[in-house]
């Protein structure tokens, strides 16, 4: 179905990860690329000129790792970590990437949700392809 799929991935790398997978690799065409993507907050300038040099990198690269380690070694999915506000980050990287569906984790909205709304809620709102939310 589709040749081109995004699935980003909380930093904390929750079980909802494994079945949002299993759902990507369901919607997938045979040649389709699939990319886990984790977005890492974006710190503010003024605190990163305050922080030993090279940490910034270091964490992220850790944080690479961490997202290939749960992906169990799986050669056919792409890890990538980026920086920036989630649902935003998560649509732009899908638009620059040329996703055509993006399968998204999301937990029962609380009442907090309802007034700020969540990464999922966001992504939904705003993506310019086919989204997918498991719960």
């Amino acid at each position: 179905m589709y040749k081109n799929i995004l699935v980003p991935i909380a930093p904390d790398h929750g079980a909802d990860s494994a079945s949002s997978l299993q759902v990507a690799r369901l919607l997938a065409d045979n040649d389709a690329r699939i990319t886990a993507l984790t977005v890492a907050d974006e710190i503010p300038g003024y605190v990163v000129q305050q922080l030993p040099e090279g940490l910034l990198e270091d964490t992220r690269a850790e944080m690479l790792t961490a997202l290939k380690s749960d992906l169990g070694g799986v050669k056919d999915i792409k890890a990538d970590v980026v920086t920036g506000h989630a649902g935003r980050t998560i649509n732009d990287y899908a638009e620059a990437h040329g996703a055509d569906c993006i399968v998204i984790a999301s937990h029962r909205p609380g009442l907090q949700d309802y007034f700020l709304g969540s990464t999922g809620a966001r992504v939904v709102r705003h993506a310019k392809c086919t989204v997918v939310v498991i719960r």
